[in-house]
């Protein structure tokens, strides 16, 4: 039996260890700057790098790692040793505050988008005290920040740890003038839903797309999908149950607050849901979250795929990002009250949030922009690539009457009779969830559902506080010379609402109706990673990250660069994998079945000329048409792969080509290779099926 108090962060150089373990003095100053951004003294870093070591030693720790987050997509790290020579041929374990502090990973071979050549290869990680280090494989792992020689931001950490000061600064401002003078920080918070495949991995082993890309890059539809929706908080199958277990203790021994487990939508798509914390830490435990799901799968002899799109014709991976703001008093600032009408410090922040991503809907189309994501996003499994707001009915009706000046009188919740006296009767909320909508209110929170599974958490995130803190920094500047306070906020607040409420759509995100009403609303629908890209480095928003000290305009310019690369790259590794599957395994295997029933049908020929061959004939006929087809769409492919090279000098042009040529290339070349797969005996078709892996494990 699991001792979860007793196992919850056992891994974690966190608070309690802290307390136990450093002087008091050097544990108040470290929780000073943990909680109010106060430099770190070297002499405090010190004595938390020796208690830091001496407790990882205990943990079976040999060495240290600064852990960080380079555009790459992934973590990355550098191991070191806590050996140091003793002078007498022996070593001794040391770890200094200066080691803590600072570690100089070679930065050249990490994407910049042009801010560092290649010889050029000094780059700097600086721990980050607001998330706790962790104990992990025998090595100290130390969140940091990552940055280059002449002090560009290289990472994701950096901007957000940014965005989230500038949130707090400008939210203090406001509550300041409701009277909150105790408020001193206010801090954003997120919990994310986290879906994911499991499929054998002897299956996954057998599949070169999956391996190189992460998903099928060929693959006929299986007879039974996801039709009959049994699928969906189904009963779990003993070995993901197992799975789940285990997932369970890993996650709660890094002090990841693991809530939730159930089977997804698709076959073989189950989720996990964490509960929330700070920001920060979220994205943090996040991404360690994504790393636990595939070390533990190998445990069981599963994969666990992490792409948006890894099974066509069956749902993707998305990972939705729940976003509150809280004070440091404990104050829930999305939390609208019993009667959200006359609270109107919360309308002030609501309001900062609709303006917010009405006028940034393009920000935050590119924060969930991937090669991956693109293949969700619209297909009636998650939102379309266009921004909107659910508000639900009853604060959807707040905000209408405020916009026409009327009172409204809240319902308040019903209680719901079920009609058996047996069952228990309960308050139901004052709105329904929509399940369709990008960003949704649910109560306490905006729930982001535009993310993909395998997304870095904190591109989303910086980009909601940067852009809700610069609502906040115009309404506090323009409420501070108020005469009548109250007034002033409920007139800001209505004409904020009146101005932005295109932005609010309470209906179905996924009827082509929505799509032609966005565009008569005048909204954006960027449908693909380089259109939505683009973006990026428009005036307004270079304006927008420059003012708030989030990114300077060549940071800016970089990631614009890096995305538009990363995309690139991504489309040519799959399309030369498809090029690989098509020439040495597909074309082989439809010949080889092809020659098999020319042989059967001369065999019953020469028996006797009165034995039909229809069958194989037709088969013959049609198998080799499609092999002539097949071929033909291979050289297209390959042709215009060869044009892409020689567009490389503009990153624009150059994914542009990729979405809208190579791609498409690619999808006429699946659509034969699918419909062959079809018509082949399962014992020539050299992959497993999409049947043996979705109901294989």
């Amino acid at each position: 039996m699991v001792n979860v108090p007793e196992l919850f962060g056992s891994n974690v150089f966190n608070d309690d260890v802290m307390r136990e373990r450093l002087p008091k003095s050097v544990y108040k100053a470290l929780k000073k700057t943990i909680q109010d951004g106060e430099t770190l003294d070297e002499s405090v870093a010190n004595a938390v790098a020796h208690a830091m070591k001496e407790w990882a030693i205990e943990k079976g720790c040999t060495h240290f790692t600064h852990w960080f987050q380079p555009l790459t997509g992934v973590t990355a790290e550098k191991h070191d040793s806590f050996i140091t020579p003793d002078g007498a041929g022996n070593v001794i374990m040391t770890f200094s505050g200066k080691e803590l502090i600072k570690g100089e990973p070679d930065a050249s071979s990490f994407p910049s988008g042009g801010i560092r050549a290649t010889f050029e290869a000094r780059g700097y990680t600086a721990w980050d005290p607001t998330s706790p280090a962790f104990a992990k494989d025998g090595t100290l792992y130390i969140p940091t920040a990552f940055l280059s020689y002449t002090g560009e931001v290289l990472d994701k950490k950096t901007p957000l740890l940014r965005s989230m000061e500038r949130l707090s600064k400008e939210a203090v401002r406001i509550l300041h003038m409701f009277g909150k003078t105790d408020v001193t920080r206010v801090m954003t918070t997120v919990g994310p839903e986290q879906e994911y495949f499991l499929i054998d991995k002897d299956m996954y082993e057998a599949r070169p797309d999956i391996i190189y890309t992460g998903r099928t890059l060929f693959g006929a539809k299986a007879p039974k999908g996801q039709e009959l929706d049994d699928h969906y908080f189904g009963s779990i199958k003993t070995r993901v149950s197992q799975f789940m277990a285990e997932l369970d203790k890993e996650l709660w021994s890094y002090g990841i607050y693991s809530k939730t487990k159930h089977n997804e939508v698709a076959p073989s798509q189950h989720e996990v849901a964490p509960i929330f914390t700070t920001t920060n830490v979220a994205v943090d435990n996040n991404e360690l979250l994504m790393e636990i799901l595939k070390k533990t799968a190998e445990k069981f002899n599963l994969v666990c795929l992490l792409h948006e799109k890894p099974f066509a014709g069956v749902n993707g991976s998305g990972k939705h990002n729940n976003w509150s703001i809280s004070t440091n008093t404990g104050e829930n600032l999305l939390k609208p009250g019993k009667n959200p009408s006359e609270n109107t410090q919360f309308l002030l922040f609501l309001a900062a949030i609709v303006k917010g991503v009405d006028e940034y809907q393009d920000l935050l189309r590119i924060s969930v922009a991937s090669a991956g994501n693109d293949h969700r996003l619209g297909a009636n499994e998650a939102p379309p690539a266009i921004l909107s707001m659910f508000l639900g009915d009853d604060l959807g009706a707040v905000v209408s009457s405020i916009e026409v000046g009327e009172e409204h009188e809240s319902e308040g919740k019903k209680t719901m009779d079920l009609g058996v006296d047996v069952l228990p009767s309960f308050k139901k909320d004052t709105t329904d969830r929509n399940r369709t909508s990008p960003f949704a209110f649910t109560g306490n929170r905006f729930e982001f559902r535009m993310l993909g599974s395998a997304v870095n958490i904190a591109g989303p995130n910086i980009i909601l506080n940067t852009v809700v803190a610069e609502e906040l920094k115009q309404f506090a500047d323009e409420l501070e010379g108020a005469k009548d306070f109250n007034k002033a906020v409920k007139k800001l607040v209505a004409k904020t609402f009146k101005k932005h409420d295109r932005i609010i759509f309470n209906g179905d995100n996924y009827s082509d109706e929505w799509v032609e009403e966005a565009e008569r609303r005048g909204l954006l629908n960027l449908k693909s990673v380089p259109t939505a890209v683009k973006h990026y480095i428009d005036e307004k928003n270079i304006k927008l990250f420059t003012e708030n000290n989030v990114f300077s305009k060549e940071e800016l310019h970089a990631r614009y660069e890096v995305e538009l690369e990363n995309y690139a790259k991504l489309i040519n590794i799959e399309a030369l994998t498809m090029l690989d599957m098509a020439k040495k395994d597909i074309i082989p295997a439809v010949t080889s079945y092809v020659r098999e029933l020319t042989d059967t049908a001369l065999a019953k020929q020469a028996l006797s000329a009165d034995i039909p061959v229809s069958l194989e004939t037709k088969l013959i006929t049609d198998l080799s048409q499609k092999l002539v087809c097949f071929s033909d769409k291979v050289a297209d492919l390959e042709n215009d792969l060869i044009k892409a090279g020689e567009l490389e000098h503009d990153m624009q042009a150059y994914a542009d080509f990729y979405c809208d040529t190579v791609f498409a290339d690619m999808q006429a070349l699946r659509a034969i290779g699918d419909d062959m797969e079809t018509e082949t005996a399962s014992d020539y078709w050299p992959y497993p099926s999409y049947g043996e892996m979705l109901f294989g494990v």
